[in-house]
């Protein structure tokens, strides 16, 4: 992506944090990168192709992180039942510092948080990519561990919920937070704690 499109899009994503998206619109985007509407219409048609863009570049970086720390993918490149436990720990501190400290994922979040309640839509994002959706993969996860008898016998689907839930509050938490690394360390405490009492 050149740098044009890209300002572009990380422009739009930090306005549509602060603002909300139904609230910003081309203009004012363009306005705030200092170019014409017709210079940004050269990269994407309108609002909604940025707003696209966006949620692509999200799940594109999503199945990246994924093959990263070789936890489970919706496409099946890594499967469910090869999950362990150290790269689940891994891959949820990682998820951490991505939530609270990546720009493209804070904006990302602040976004759908701002939105969810008025926007049918993003309120669907919001559950995919920060509730219910994270607790769903890791139901599966869990189901398949439980089967293969590396987790203890227990519903997968209360278990991802006791799993996901405080890195849910955490992230939250460090939003108004000095102390991101007490928000780590108690992080850390959980998922280590989560696997004495459930492994088999």
């Amino acid at each position: 992506m050149n740098d044009t499109k890209e300002n572009i899009l990380m422009t739009a994503l930090r306005l549509f944090a602060k603002d909300g998206y139904e609230a910003v619109s081309v203009r004012s985007i363009a306005g705030e990168l200092g170019i014409t509407k017709g210079a940004l219409y050269k990269h994407y048609k309108n609002k909604r192709d940025i707003f696209d863009s966006i949620v692509e570049r999200m799940y594109e970086i999503d199945a990246q992180r994924s093959l990263e720390y070789k936890v489970p993918t919706g496409d099946g490149t890594i499967a469910y039942e090869n999950a362990s436990m150290d790269c689940i720990k891994r891959f949820t501190l990682a998820q951490f510092s991505f939530w609270s400290e990546d720009p493209f994922a804070l904006n990302f979040r602040k976004m759908l948080t701002l939105e969810q309640y008025r926007n049918p839509e993003m309120a669907e994002l919001y559950r995919n990519c920060i509730t219910a959706g994270p607790v769903a993969y890791m139901e599966e996860i869990f189901q398949k561990m439980i089967l293969k008898g590396i987790l203890k016998e227990a519903d997968p689907k209360q278990l991802a919920v006791e799993f996901y839930a405080p890195l849910y509050l955490l992230v939250n938490i460090s939003d108004w937070s000095n102390d991101r690394g007490k928000c780590i360390e108690l992080l850390n405490h959980h998922i280590d704690r989560f696997i004495r009492c459930n492994a088999a």
